[in-house]
């Protein structure tokens, strides 16, 4: 084959390729800016929890049927020890915070999602120190089944907020977040019950 025609072969999978290299580049783009819408949910659900704070707010019925995709416990125990971690559903209007992709069993503590999928997945907690200089310090490890961990390093400050959260894949399985104490324990800290709460949504 001669140069000319070598010279034509690549120009026309230069052209060939051009389609292919601009639908790649817009897929990209639309990927990135719907992460980026995401993020953008993520960054409020984390750095306001208040959004989700339902106690004693009212709503109409189709504002709670809204919610469906999303699920809000609030904790329902101040105390600091070696057990599975008591939520409680929040009444919101003539529904509550639990929407219908989910199950609570109130007994268990377990959280359940109808549907796999991925979730957006975050806690909440607010910690104080009751006798001030007199707190013992130590690390609080708090774990929702094997999707998120969150560990919080109680020292000198009086009043503690952490937020952790992570987006993963969860199937239709039961959810019970655990809580673990130093052995010395974490004497006079207390959980703040208003503030405190783990939460779920459906991403994808």
């Amino acid at each position: 084959m001669t140069a000319s025609g070598d010279a034509d072969i690549e120009s026309l999978r230069k052209r060939t390729y051009r389609p292919l290299d601009v639908f790649l580049l817009v897929s990209i783009i639309f990927l990135f800016l719907a992460m980026s819408a995401v993020v953008a949910a993520v960054v409020i659900a984390v750095k306001r929890p208040e959004c989700f704070d339902l106690q004693g707010k009212g709503a109409s019925g189709q504002t709670a049927f809204k919610m469906e995709n999303f699920v809000y416990l609030d904790a329902k125990s101040s105390d600091l020890m070696n057990s599975t971690m008591p939520w409680e559903v929040v009444d919101y209007g003539e529904g509550t915070s639990k929407g219908s992709l989910f199950e609570f069993n109130q007994k268990q503590n377990a959280l359940q999602t109808k549907q796999a999928g991925m979730y957006f997945i975050y806690v909440v907690l607010n910690l104080t120190c009751t006798h001030r200089d007199n707190c013992t310090p130590g690390r609080l490890h708090v774990q929702v089944g094997d999707k998120l961990t969150c560990e919080v390093e109680l020292q000198s400050e009086p009043r503690v907020t952490k937020k952790c959260w992570t987006v993963s894949k969860v199937e239709r399985e039961k959810l019970l977040t655990q809580m673990t104490v130093p052995k010395t324990g974490l004497t006079n800290w207390k959980l703040e019950l208003k503030g405190s709460g783990l939460g779920m949504f459906l991403v994808d």
